[in-house]
């Protein structure tokens, strides 16, 4: 037998589940030799074992290729992330809409005057009755 198809056999989930399916003990599993040789285990010829074997290598090495574009792929995307957020902290993401709506971030819409409305209300809130501020929680 091709030593190689008998592994693939073994780990195989039709054996791994005739072997759990036929496992005994609470604590420890175990598996008789008399148990395990009832195991109907298809044995082709020589040739067919070689093939098969030679299959499952190619789709094991088709995997491994597919895993590693994937990891390269996921790189890109991190280093990508990192590259626009570095572009949007410096504002390199927006500098064109800035350019073409300098009114909508200028005047009462600029950060400064938005900034200087919301303390003007928390220091109107500061000043109302607990009462009042209460209700409002409570709203």
């Amino acid at each position: 037998m091709n030593k190689d198809y008998l592994e693939y056999l073994a780990n195989s989930e039709f054996t791994q589940k005739f072997v759990k399916d036929k496992a005994q003990g609470m604590a420890i599993q175990h598996l008789s030799i008399i148990d395990y040789a009832k195991c109907p285990l298809p044995v082709p010829p020589k040739e067919e074992q070689n093939e098969i074997v030679r299959r499952v290598e190619e789709l094991f090495a088709f995997a491994d290729t597919i895993e590693q574009k994937a990891a390269a792929a996921l790189d890109r995307v991190d280093n990508l992330t990192q590259s626009i957020l570095a572009k949007a902290f410096r504002g390199e993401l927006t500098a064109d809409w800035r350019a073409a709506n300098p009114d909508l971030i200028s005047g009462e819409n600029s950060a400064e005057a938005l900034l200087a409305k919301i303390q003007t209300e928390r220091e109107a809130l500061k000043k109302q009755p607990k009462k009042q501020a209460a209700a409002r929680k409570k709203a």
